[in-house]
């Protein structure tokens, strides 16, 4: 702090070092301005006894309003891309570190096979529609068919049946007949042998012995013809019997008229059915093709490229990772001493490293357990040598999000980055 006492005895043109005159110091110009200079000094050491206070007091009271730690980081989901599909790679639109945005075409691979399936798998299904149309269309007509057949069937079996009838009524008279024609033909045989003994005594004429020679084979004649109209009526008789036969297995087979209409409307719906398959296959094989074109899901950076042009990939095969830049968060490791009054929702402060910009948040949840807890070794305390250390529990941060902005625009918030986050707890 300058002096300023000396400075006034320099503007009074007097030396300090040098002795002055004792009437000097009864000058009361001279002694209001030695008094000044000392309130001065008074109110200098009182308001630096006041920075101190005001600033201890808020030191403690942000001790006690806050918390924050620096061991924590910006967390983000990593999305590895891979391909659903097998094949060439003919292009790859990105370099490692690019931003894109989401729907931006990453990868090509050759479409040609797949356009070739497409094709003959929509060809598949035009002849299946066909062919379920045919089947759709056959199916009333094997119906009318089918039922006109047992119609016919029937009518046939019952003109087989009057048939028979017919020819065992014409066996009975033509058997009838036959009869009549064996009892004229054993009268006029005992006729002819009266006669013949009759003819030798010279009781009858010789005409009339012939009349009755005549009349006798005339009647063996008819029992013949009488006996031949009996065969042909028996052989009528099987014959309509066979008919009837004929007829009876026709009316069987044409019985089936209901089965025949429910196979041909089974053979509809399995026609219907193959183009629900084509149709399937149709789309997988438009999916197919439509999974030679990798977008991106989202907006972010490309992280890291594993796909070159020429390159053969098979399904599930990672190509490229995505770092999405609007769905980040920070992960905050605070000690468990810090834990509590931290709560979700509470407020937070955030300060990237890097950039030295600081960004609002909020708790959102405290995590399930230590970080040691989740480590791939946990550590093991029941060894008898425990030593006590203080352990870190997770605690996720999300940003503020004002919705007339778009969040990280610009790529500054990147997975991995420190960050000094804090915490009002009161």
């Amino acid at each position: 702090m300058p002096n300023v006492e000396h400075d006034i005895h320099e503007v009074d043109g007097l030396d300090p070092e040098k002795p002055q005159p004792a009437a000097n110091f009864l000058d009361p110009t001279r002694r209001k301005r030695a008094g000044l200079m000392t309130e001065v000094k008074r109110l200098a050491v009182v308001l630096a006894i006041l920075m101190v206070i005001a600033g201890s007091v808020y030191a403690g009271r942000n001790a006690f309003t806050y918390v924050s730690t620096d061991d924590a980081q910006v967390s983000g989901h990593i999305m590895p891309l891979s391909s659903r599909i097998s094949g060439q790679v003919a292009e790859v639109h990105f370099e490692q570190g690019q931003m894109v945005r989401a729907g931006d075409v990453l990868v090509v691979i050759d479409p040609k096979d797949y356009k070739v399936a497409a094709d003959q798998a929509a060809a598949s299904l035009a002849d299946a529609k066909a062919s379920a149309l045919a089947s759709k269309l056959n199916v009333p007509i094997t119906a009318a068919t089918a039922f006109s057949a047992l119609d016919s069937a029937q009518a046939a079996v019952k003109n087989a049946e009057a048939g028979v009838a017919a020819a065992e009524q014409n066996l009975q008279a033509d058997k009838a007949a036959l009869v009549q024609a064996q009892a004229n033909a054993a009268r006029t045989d005992s006729d002819l042998a009266r006669y013949e003994q009759l003819v030798k005594k010279e009781d009858i004429s010789r005409q009339q012995y012939d009349a009755a020679v005549s009349a006798a084979r005339a009647n063996q004649a008819a029992v013949q013809t009488a006996q031949a109209v009996v065969a042909a009526a028996q052989a009528a008789l099987t014959q309509a019997q066979g008919r009837l036969q004929q007829a009876k297995a026709d009316l069987r087979n044409a019985q089936t008229a209901p089965q025949q209409a429910s196979l041909s409307h089974a053979k509809a719906d399995s026609a219907e059915s193959q183009v629900l398959v084509r149709q399937a296959q149709l789309e997988q094989a438009q999916l197919n093709l439509g999974y030679t074109v990798i977008r991106s899901p989202v907006s972010g950076i490309v992280g890291k490229r594993s796909v070159e042009v020429g390159q053969n990939v098979s399904a599930g095969q990672e190509l490229v990772d995505v770092v999405p830049l609007d769905d980040i968060w920070v992960t905050a490791n605070f000690k468990e001493t810090q834990l509590a009054h931290m709560k979700p929702g509470q407020p937070a402060e955030i300060k990237l490293d890097a950039y030295g910009r600081k960004w609002q948040g909020h708790i959102s949840n405290l995590g399930g357990g230590t970080g040691s807890v989740f480590s791939l070794l946990p550590p093991e305390n029941a060894t008898g040598n425990y030593v006590k250390v203080v352990q870190r529990v997770p605690v996720r941060i999300d940003f503020d999000r004002p919705n007339s902005q778009n969040f990280n625009a610009d790529g500054i918030l990147k997975p991995g980055l420190s960050v000094e986050p804090e915490v009002k707890i009161r």
